[in-house]
């Protein structure tokens, strides 16, 4: 029996970051990317080519595995046709556990595309565990309001005074390593960091990191529309965008949850000791 699992969007922020905690674990790990150029293989590491849009590339990705971290692109509203294919490739192949990454709040909303893929999953027939986590604290230290911060010394959001429990990637990585080792099997966990903060108080804590002043500008919607679309961002994509930005305004992505210590036994990071340890980034 094999006991490799296939990582998908494994050169992502939390792609990347599961390989790393999956390898560490003991796990053999095929990680997938469209371009497995840039996946970092090694021992326990074999890269291998998968791409959600072509159907071709599925039997040698999932070759030897029986266990699957599924993703979905960043911001894609067609996500549930792209991925629903993928979770009946697993289902055929035999892979018996499937821990799926979805997002806060997505429970609250039947049509939202990942609470889609959500009830498909569920239905399937396989081993499943969900994972909600919040907005990524690494969105500002390698995401896209990286570059914002460190050439403007501004976050430019139409965040409004909205709170959210931000949560680090390698949370997220160790509640999925912890899922697949002690098989949380038909579970579903709302992952969060320690405490919400706004992002007036995410500047402070940057510029403090960084040494150096970082000021939050509270945006409207169609002031970061305008500057998503500008950058080159498909429409669908900075719709969605817009949701999520309404949903902080809304004070509905400000809950703090247990789920971190419930899958992983320990405590998540705070965005204090993140931004320490990504201070260069911003300098």
């Amino acid at each position: 029996m094999s006991t490799k699992i296939l990582v998908t969007g494994a050169t992502g922020q939390l792609g990347s970051a599961v390989v790393k905690a999956l390898t560490h674990r003991g796990f053999e790990v095929k990680a997938a990317s469209t371009n497995p150029a840039k996946v970092s293989a090694g021992k326990r590491v074999a890269a291998v080519k998968m791409d959600y849009t072509d159907p071709a590339t599925f039997d040698e990705a999932f070759k030897g595995v029986d266990r699957l971290f599924l993703i979905a692109l960043p911001l894609d509203p067609d996500a549930p046709e792209k991925l629903r294919p993928i979770i009946d490739k697993a289902k055929t192949v035999g892979v018996n556990h499937i821990v799926f990454n979805s997002a806060l709040g997505v429970d609250h909303n039947e049509q939202a595309p990942l609470r889609i893929i959500e009830r498909y999953l569920m239905g399937s027939g396989v081993n499943y565990t969900i994972l909600r986590p919040n907005f990524f604290m690494e969105n500002f230290a390698t995401g896209f309001a990286a570059p914002m911060i460190k050439a403007q010394g501004g976050i430019f959001l139409a965040a409004g005074d909205g709170k959210t429990s931000f949560i680090s990637t390698g949370d997220i990585a160790e509640a999925v390593a912890a899922a697949f080792a002690e098989k949380h099997y038909g579970k579903e966990y709302n992952l969060t960091g320690p405490q919400a903060l706004d992002h007036v108080e995410v500047a402070a804590i940057v510029g403090e990191a960084a040494g150096r002043q970082v000021t939050y500008h509270s945006l409207t919607e169609d002031e970061m529309l305008k500057a998503v679309r500008e950058s080159g961002v498909p429409e669908g994509s900075a719709q969605y965008l817009a949701l999520l930005y309404s949903l902080v305004r809304a004070h509905l992505m400000a809950a703090v949850t247990d789920g971190v210590m419930e899958v992983t036994g320990r405590k998540p990071k705070g965005f204090r000791e993140f931004a320490q340890e990504h201070r260069q980034v911003w300098k």
